[in-house]
């Protein structure tokens, strides 16, 4: 008995069968910089200048998506070609979105560690003229004026969220929305002025400076964010969940407190970190209201206290004989301050899935 053997079959290839190769965008885009590298690499000798990075980078951008748009076109067709373009123009405008967080963030890290040590979180500025000292009253005025500022927001807010997604209705619902949309826009200086106002008014001491003005100013710009937030994560809780809960003869009340807000509450808690790290840098109301000391102040309803962006501001703006002494102290406090919000964010993350119901973990 004889068999018979079937053909062999050839390897497909992927430029006959109308596809690029999975890995041709990357090496498109390796080429493309290799061309732009020598292109500038040339003018740059010839007139005797530096060599032109961003330039270099623009120009290799430009090269890769003329080039992949052209051999996908030839090989894959216009419709492929059209959508690998438009992916290579996404993907270029997030990296170029990316540069400034990065330039950021390494210009801070270098030139912050310079201070970096432990006198810095340990000491405070007084009796400081030179080199030495630290952000210690600093950094608990920022924790103790934003702790405050959340606290006096985060109810306000989700209350406000929860009577227009559960029960507003008519011209109050539009008059609250309405103004909560203005609210959005205020400029951080507006805050502090009538933070400032309010209480010379209420005190009668055109001259107040306390760090509990500094919280209600940082609440005003918080309240929005927070409302906002808030209340687009309650209208993402699917309506059949209230109706379920109130056929079964559960109150509205104990709806929104065991069904909305249990399935909503990692955004909010999301929504709430983003509004803490919106006015946690802010320098402009806390100049005014709160105004800056080189002691220490654990008292919010006394006396000035001062806060990281304050530091950090002051730092720059009246060196001393020193200058270099003030200037990595306030590239350190930035760096805190950076650090601070990445560590509530992840707290934020920590404690929204923890919270969160079972099935959304």
């Amino acid at each position: 008995m004889t068999t018979t053997k079937a053909p062999a079959t050839a390897m497909p290839n992927a430029l006959t069968s109308g596809k690029l190769p999975k890995y041709s965008p990357l090496w498109l885009l390796a080429g493309a910089f290799a061309l732009s590298i020598a292109i500038f690499a040339v003018v740059d000798a010839a007139g005797g200048e530096a060599f032109n990075w961003a330039g270099m980078a623009v120009l290799a951008v430009v090269l890769f998506c003329v080039l992949i748009w052209l051999i996908s076109r030839l090989v894959e067709g216009g419709r492929k070609a059209t959508d690998r373009l438009v992916t290579a123009l996404v993907s270029s405008a997030f990296a170029i979105a990316l540069v400034p967080l990065i330039s950021v963030t390494y210009t801070v890290i270098v030139k912050g560690v310079a201070r970096f040590d432990l006198s810095f979180f340990t000491e405070s500025m007084r009796n400081v003229v030179g080199a030495g000292g630290g952000a210690l009253h600093a950094i608990v005025g920022t924790l103790l004026i934003t702790g405050m500022a959340t606290l006096i927001s985060v109810p306000i807010g989700l209350l406000t969220a929860i009577y227009l997604v559960e029960y507003g209705r008519g011209r109050l619902a539009r008059g609250v929305t309405f103004f909560v949309d203005v609210m959005t826009g205020i400029p951080s200086i507006v805050a502090g002025l009538f933070a400032f106002a309010l209480f010379a008014l209420l005190f009668d001491d055109p001259g107040i400076r306390f760090g509990f003005g500094g919280a209600v100013a940082l609440s005003v710009l918080m309240i929005p964010v927070v409302v906002r937030s808030s209340e687009e994560m309650l209208k993402l809780v699917p309506n059949e969940l209230r109706e379920a809960a109130l056929a079964l003869g559960v109150p509205k009340y104990l709806t929104v407190l065991k069904v909305v807000l249990p399935t909503s509450i990692a955004g909010i808690i999301t929504g709430v970190m983003i509004s803490i790290a919106r006015v946690i840098g802010e320098t402009a109301p806390l100049l005014i209201i709160a105004g800056f000391t080189a002691s220490m102040n654990y008292n919010l309803f006394a006396e000035r206290m001062m806060t990281l962006p304050v530091f950090v501001y002051n730092q720059y703006a009246s060196q001393g004989t020193d200058a270099q002494a003030y200037l990595d102290r306030a590239w350190t406090g930035a760096l805190t301050l950076i650090l601070i919000v990445a560590l509530l964010n992840i707290i934020a993350r920590l404690v929204a899935k923890f919270l969160a119901p079972k099935g959304l973990r």
